[in-house]
């Protein structure tokens, strides 16, 4: 598994870059914060306990406005695994699933710990960011999948018959690996998401969701970025959930005016990873700001949290940081840590030769992000 090497940017696609990667997790947890106070109560129960349009602003969750889920925590780990795999690329042991499984493992070190051990050297940055290590309901899946040192692959997957939206809704980061050819990112999330939800629906979202991911934060539009992901995802055994259910959003589009049962429609019973999927990206694709595609995406019958992180994650890419909610930004929990991950992991992907390399290392970022 590998990157295109050496890429040269320039001052503007730096920053643009850094805007749709902000955009990007930003966006994610605050879809995933604003379905947080919803999830799972149903459109009669959302409409009964917020008004008629459902919940239009951030609410209480875990005893706070703007509080984030496990979806948000799993999401900075993934990122935090990332740049460390490209850290430990140096040495020659690269093997990029490994990395992310050590950094899933930190993040399930934070469900079971009071807080950071400060024995644990190796641990980073941000397995010592306290607020983390508030336990979030996570779903049966991660914590099993992480409850042991034993990483699941896809020839022999954890959770074989899990095919929930929880390993898409943590794989956003792969999406943007922007010097990587798509299909090596489908491949990384694939075999990450495998580490948890081994049934190919499960598996399979998250390659499809970081494949959109990956064009949008490429400047490419949301529909171009669906159709490119068909061509590769279609080639993939058990692609047909995923497929049908891309093609299922891209047709409720042309259905006139959106509503919350159409995204009822899409996400279908179960909640499973395929009909979120097809919810986040029609929501996305209708929405006239990322605030109404958010409240579209979180207003309905299933998995709101889930389906607002993913709707989120396409917002941001696709329009850079600037274009989210200014006041729900505001209020969003972990805000702070979320914009120094996002902006270390751009310094990363296009300045990483000058914190570590053939012409020396930077020891902060070692201790930052340690190879170990």
């Amino acid at each position: 598994m590998g990157a295109t090497a050496g890429a040269v940017w320039g001052r503007a696609e730096q920053q643009d870059f850094r805007s749709r990667v902000r955009g990007t997790l930003l966006g994610a947890a605050v879809g995933d914060a604003l379905g947080a106070p919803v999830d799972g109560l149903g459109v009669d129960g959302i409409r009964e306990a917020y008004g008629a349009e459902g919940i239009v602003d951030l609410g209480f969750a875990y005893g706070r406005r703007g509080a984030v889920g496990h979806l948000t925590q799993l999401t900075l780990f993934t990122v935090d695994g990332l740049i460390r795999a490209q850290v430990r690329r140096d040495t020659g042991a690269w093997h990029p699933p490994t990395d992310l499984h050590r950094a899933y493992l930190r993040w399930a070190a934070t469900q079971r710990d009071w807080g950071p051990d400060e024995r644990r050297k190796d641990d980073g940055w941000l397995a010592r960011e306290e607020w983390l290590y508030a336990r979030r309901d996570p779903a049966r899946s991660l914590l099993l999948g992480f409850g042991d040192d034993v990483m699941g692959t896809l020839d022999s997957p954890k959770g074989k018959r899990e095919a929930g939206a929880e390993a898409a809704g943590r794989s956003a980061p792969f999406g943007l690996l922007v010097g990587w050819e798509p299909q090596l990112v489908a491949q990384l999330a694939v075999e990450c998401a495998a580490q948890t939800h081994g049934h190919s629906t499960g598996y399979l979202a998250a390659g499809a969701y970081a494949v959109i991911v990956h064009a949008l934060a490429r400047g490419e539009h949301l529909d171009s970025a669906v159709q490119q992901t068909l061509a590769l995802i279609g080639a993939r055994p058990g692609h047909q959930p995923i497929s049908e259910a891309l093609q299922r959003a891209l047709g409720a589009v042309r259905q006139g005016m959106p509503t919350s049962a159409r995204v009822d429609e899409l996400v279908g019973e179960g909640g499973t990873a395929d009909g979120v999927l097809a919810a986040a990206v029609y929501c996305a694709l209708v929405s006239e700001d990322v605030r109404h595609g958010l409240c579209l995406a979180v207003n309905q019958e299933g998995p709101s949290a889930a389906t607002g992180a993913l709707t989120g994650g396409l917002l941001g890419a696709l329009h850079g940081e600037t274009a989210l909610p200014p006041a729900w930004l505001a209020e969003l929990e972990g805000r702070p840590t979320l914009l120094e991950l996002a902006d270390d992991f751009a310094m990363e992907m296009t300045q990483g030769p000058a914190l570590h390399g053939p012409a020396g290392s930077s020891p902060g970022w070692l201790a930052r992000y340690p190879r170990g």
